[in-house]
């Protein structure tokens, strides 16, 4: 049994959690100390396990999410059991402490707790291949220059092919799946997923379809073998257009399809096709490039065709130019997925995607959301990660098995809340 601390080692982090999230008799998770006392109720569906007295400052200085998330990275925290529940517990309190009297308050608490933050990230990089964490992208040349858009996409999507493998299912869908039943199995729903976006486009045997950011290829590869079609797929990943060329060689189809690495603003002038799909690409585009992104669809789009873009989108109210106005000056620089997982992301809204593309000649046809499914589609997600945590570290490390379950689990309650949101929009070239 571990010996309980004398009262002057625990009590400001006490005070601190006290302060935040009520007493342990009203909280509905445990806090494990770094002496190996438990406080709150025994069935909690998570423990907040702090690895020092300096844990809570690392976490909450500055109060932001990315300094949260990088505590967790780094190990300055950990989270055993229900992390999307410890997200969704998180988020209001640390909305709640940016007001000016707060923020002071705590800010002058917490700098008289030990600064581990540094010498805990020293010690995870040294700690052999396990520890390794990645260095951050680049961010070099313009926003949203091909260039950068490149390297922000491979920063994200080379982390290995057997990575994703690991976790994702075997059409390697890193996208919302579709669960009607809202119990399927993660393979029923990705195909459910493959099966809508081909009969929304109305596939015929012998037609073009072009995805844009094809990722592995699997949407190229099912709707190839089950419509007949003859398909093209481009990535700017060269891990993911080789996986996708040997699933492709491997299963026949290489005949009918083929696996770009391009951008979708350097397609030749001259190509057409019968379909046009886009599966979780556009938040990739940025804002100012939506009218070029739905230009290059509609160029290439045979008069009649039908093109399907799906994507992330905010639910966000805020007035479009405020809301981008606070990304540039706060967002980026607190976010904890800009700067770890998917940087140069930009979220709009479901109406902000629909004037570039009429403005362009797009007739609307159909806007679905699907905003449900993608909270059900991570969930599937990070159990598979969390069932191969030790073969996840053994590839990427540490540092980067807890940033994808973070993520992810933070996604999930992202989209269970209402904060962001899926949509399909459904679009047709005038004949």
């Amino acid at each position: 049994m571990p010996t309980r601390a004398a009262p002057s080692d625990l009590d400001p982090s006490r005070r601190i959690l006290d302060d935040l999230f009520g007493s342990p008799s009203r909280r509905d998770f445990s806090v494990r100390f770094w002496t190996g006392e438990t406080e709150g109720p025994p069935d909690a569906p998570f423990t907040l396990v702090l690895a020092g007295p300096g844990a809570l400052r690392s976490m909450l200085l500055p109060p932001t999410e990315r300094s949260l998330g990088e505590a967790y990275v780094f190990g300055d925290c950990d989270v055993e059991g229900d992390l999307e529940r410890a997200v969704a517990t998180v988020e209001p309190v640390l909305r709640g402490l940016w007001s000016p009297s707060g923020l002071a308050r705590l800010a002058a608490e917490l700098r008289r707790f030990p600064a581990e933050r540094g010498e805990r990230r020293r010690r995870a990089a040294s700690s052999g291949p396990e520890g390794r964490a990645r260095e951050g992208p680049s961010r070099r040349g313009k926003l949203h220059s091909r260039g950068r858009d490149a390297s922000s996409v491979r920063y994200h999507y080379d982390l290995g092919n057997d990575f994703y493998a690991l976790w994702l299912d075997p059409f390697m869908q890193y996208s919302c799946g579709y669960f009607p039943g809202g119990d399927e199995s993660l393979e029923r729903g990705q195909e459910a997923k493959l099966e809508l976006l081909c009969r929304k486009l109305l596939l015929e045997p012998g037609q073009r379809l072009l995805d844009i950011g094809c990722g592995w290829g699997g949407f190229v590869r099912f709707a190839a073998e089950r419509f007949g079609v003859r398909a093209t797929g481009i990535t700017l990943s060269e891990p993911q257009a080789l996986f996708a060329r040997e699933r492709l060689a491997e299963e026949g189809l290489s005949g009918r399809c083929e696996i770009r690495v391009m951008d979708y603003r350097d397609l030749p002038e001259e190509e057409r096709f019968d379909a046009i799909v886009s599966v979780g690409m556009v938040e990739h585009v940025g804002h100012r490039n939506l009218p070029e992104f739905f230009s290059a669809a509609f160029r290439h789009l045979r008069p009649g065709g039908l093109f399907l873009d799906q994507g992330i989108v905010t639910l966000d109210s805020t007035r479009p130019w405020l809301r981008r106005l606070r990304e540039r000056l706060f967002h980026r620089w607190t976010s904890f997925i800009e700067s770890h997982v998917f940087p140069d992301g930009e979220l709009v809204t479901a109406g902000e995607r629909l004037a570039p593309a009429e403005a362009v000649g797009f007739e609307t046809r159909d806007v679905t959301s699907l905003r449900e499914h993608y909270a059900i589609t991570l969930r599937h997600w990070v159990r598979r990660l969390e069932a191969v945590r030790e073969e996840a570290i053994s590839m990427v490390g540490r540092p980067t098995y807890r940033v994808w379950r973070l993520y992810m689990a933070g996604s999930a309650h992202g989209f269970a809340s209402g904060r962001i949101g899926l949509v399909h929009e459904l679009y047709r070239k005038p004949a």
